[in-house]
C-alpha cells in the first residue's frame, strides 16, 4: 500500500519508493541515506504531528512533517 511517510504510525516500518520535492530537499534527503529501496521505521511524532523521527540506515533523523510528505514510501502488507 503506497502512502507518504508523514502518514505513517509510530513503530511501522516501510520501505521508500520515491522521493519528491525541490531537488534541494531530494539531494537533502538522499546525503542523509533516505534512497529508493531504504527500509525507514518511525520511531516518534512530537505531540502536533512536525517533527517527525525516523530510523533509516541506522540513523536516526527528525523531518519536518513537510519533508515527510515528499517521500513516497510502500507498507507492507
Amino acid at each position: 500500500m503506497a502512502t507518504t511517510l508523514d502518514q505513517v504510525t509510530p513503530g511501522r516500518t516501510c520501505r521508500i519508493e520515491s522521493l519528491k520535492g525541490a531537488a534541494s530537499l531530494v539531494q537533502r534527503l538522499l546525503e542523509l541515506g533516505m534512497m529508493e529501496g531504504e527500509q525507514v521505521t518511525v520511531v516518534n511524532k512530537a505531540p502536533l504531528g512536525d517533527p517527525i523521527e525516523v530510523e533509516c540506515a541506522l540513523t536516526r533523523l527528525s523531518l519536518r512533517k513537510s519533508e515527510a510528505a515528499q517521500i513516497q514510501v510502500n507498507l507492507p502488507d
